[in-house]
């Protein structure tokens, strides 16, 4: 036996007509689970070690369920046996080691711990999961197949009923899996699975997060937090701005943001930002944009290209309004305005 596994969840899964995952509900994923969990894991499955995916029968279940409370471990065989009468297949999902993932179960049951809060973004392999992904119609009858939609809908509305489509993507929303404690979400449409929203974060209607991205603690959003992209505790996105992420331009590098930093509105990074920092609304800083650099008496020191600046702290970026040139000198200004956006969190 390992000394530690990665992860481990209990769920219901959904498949399509060939028997590929379209998706996994983990209502409890565990991170490094106690060894007496995975020793009561083999004991009454068929797991043999590994990573593995392996769908439990009644009889699995009951047996899962003694060996759990031998362990002592009430509360996650209560779990087990109230799956039992599901009409679903139930799921167990084994990552003995972080590794890419193999399957849908498996890139679901990451994408749920970060939502969880267990593992932050970056901190878990994804490679290759796009191509694991089924393209699935998210509707209100569940999780169809796109291929299999078309008759899902005919046989519908030979019944009496109509299918509502919701949206037609490979990642569903994440409130219809994990909603976090102490965030407000004004349209959960647009925060995908495998987002991570800190604690006190308050996503506005016109927000976004995408998956293996978010924030690490208090943040007003009302802009885009692109795939990839981390914001750290008490900074904020104001109205339309963007981050640029890996799926948007950025390629392979991580766009972060650090703490108590503002985004001004419609404006965008595509380069990391320290701590403390200022965008000014309406300005896009790409990381080949050309940045005078300012002393403290508003003279030119030097120009550089803002990739140079990536990751700095305190700094103030404007743009000159005679000139349009970019400007970045030292942000010596508080921003008082996180105070009150988040008073009420």
């Amino acid at each position: 036996m390992s000394d530690s596994t990665f992860a481990i969840g209990l769920g219901i899964g959904t498949q399509n007509k060939e028997g590929t995952w379209l998706e996994v509900f983990y209502p409890s994923p565990l991170v490094s689970p106690e060894q007496s969990i995975i020793a009561a894991v083999k004991e009454s499955t068929n797991y043999e070690g590994g990573n593995a995916t392996l769908v439990l029968d009644e009889s699995d279940l009951n047996r899962l369920h003694l060996a759990l409370l031998q362990a002592g471990h009430i509360e996650l065989a209560e779990r087990a046996s109230r799956l039992k009468p599901s009409a679903q297949p139930v799921v167990l999902c084994v990552l003995e080691a972080d590794e890419a993932p193999a399957n849908p179960a498996e890139v679901y049951l990451k994408l749920q711990l970060i939502s969880h809060r267990q593992v932050q973004p970056h901190n878990t392999k994804l490679d290759g999961m796009f191509g694991l992904l089924v393209n699935t119609a998210w509707t209100s009858e569940g999780p169809i197949d796109v291929r299999e939609l078309a008759d899902r809908q005919l046989s519908a509305r030979m019944e009496g009923r109509t299918i509502e489509v919701f949206s037609v993507d490979k990642f569903p929303k994440m409130a219809n899996f994990v909603v976090p404690t102490g965030v407000r979400i004004g349209d959960a449409a647009r925060i995908r699975l495998g987002a991570h929203l800190g604690e006190g974060t308050t996503v506005m209607h016109e927000g976004f997060v995408n998956f293996n991205a978010g924030t690490l603690g208090t943040s007003m959003v009302e802009g885009r937090i692109s795939a990839g992209v981390v914001v750290g505790n008490g900074s904020d996105l104001g109205g339309g701005c963007s981050t640029m992420g890996t799926l948007s331009g950025g390629g392979n590098i991580v766009i972060a943001v650090g703490e108590e930093c503002l985004i001004g509105a419609n404006a965008g990074i595509g380069i990391g930002l320290g701590d403390r920092c200022t965008v000014e609304s309406g300005l896009y800083i790409t990381a080949g944009s050309k940045v005078a650099v300012l002393d403290e008496n508003n003279e030119v020191v030097s120009v550089v290209k803002a990739r140079e600046l990536s990751g700095q702290s305190d700094l103030l970026f404007r743009r000159n309004s005679e000139t349009g040139a970019i400007e970045c000198k030292t942000n010596k200004t508080a921003i008082a305005l996180n105070e009150a956006l988040h008073a009420h969190n």
